[in-house]
């Protein structure tokens, strides 16, 4: 008996020693993992500082990014670290975007799967001293189907509007109860999302600004209807709007 638990033992022993490595890897796979690394001057004293845009993953979820932040270091030591909201993805971009000839932070962070809306970051580090410049807000839209299949998107900022014919989405809308004969039932809205991209473009002045995308879907997130493209410029300490475009099953308003 003693010689049977002493194999038992040892068999234990080894089959222990074999999962010890396996273990150890399970528990590095939540580590923080440097998504992008960069070196610009971003302080305004003709030095590079190291920046780093970090993400640490859930334990459960490998997909989903629990922490995200950005951490720079200065030449002479000095460091700062900036939280980010969580998500599947995250991504920064350095660049002038506030004009006063030093490069800036520009992130954003994926919420859910592609497609999905971003949350976007802009951050000065002058002086090394972190200033939020915000990004500008989505367009305010107001929209709703008409009667005859149709729709109409209003555009608050610049008073823009648009109509777009949906006959083609006919059998689809009627099977739902949306129209009765043509009549819309009841009275019913688009659905206008936040920004699903915004990102650094050059403007039309040849000056870097930020070029935003929303979508504008109808009883469905797959019911794509149109996309509102918006240009922004930074001046004088606020986004103001350029233009705006609408864009519809390749055709541009």
């Amino acid at each position: 008996m003693k010689k049977l638990i002493s194999i038992l033992s040892i068999v234990f022993t080894l089959i222990s020693l074999q999962l010890l490595p396996k273990v150890k890897a399970d528990k590095q796979t939540n580590q923080p993992v440097i998504i992008s690394e960069k070196e610009y001057d971003i302080t305004g004293d003709n030095k590079n500082e190291k920046i780093r845009l970090i993400g640490k993953p859930y334990e459960e979820d490998r997909d989903y990014l629990k922490d995200i932040y950005i951490h720079i270091k200065s030449e002479s030591g000095k460091t700062k670290t900036i939280p980010l909201e969580s998500g599947t993805k995250a991504s920064l971009k350095v660049v002038d975007l506030n004009r006063d000839g030093i490069k800036d932070l520009f992130a954003n962070v994926l919420t859910g799967e592609k497609g999905s809306d971003t949350i976007n970051y802009l951050f000065s580090l002058k002086d090394f001293v972190r200033v939020d410049l915000t990004v500008p807000d989505p367009l305010v839209i107001d929209s709703q189907f008409l009667n005859d299949f149709k729709a109409k998107l209003t555009i608050k900022e610049n008073g823009q509007s648009f109509v777009f014919d949906l006959k083609d989405r006919k059998k689809f809308y009627k099977k739902l109860g949306l129209y009765y004969k043509g009549k819309i039932n009841e009275p019913t809205e688009l659905m206008v999302n936040s920004f699903n991209t915004l990102k650094p473009a050059r403007l039309d002045d040849g000056d870097i600004g930020l070029k935003g995308v929303q979508k504008i879907t109808g009883i469905a997130s797959s019911d794509t209807i149109a996309y509102v493209e918006s240009s922004w410029g930074y001046e004088d300490g606020v986004w103001k709007l350029i233009r705006s475009k609408v864009k519809t099953a390749g055709k541009e308003s």
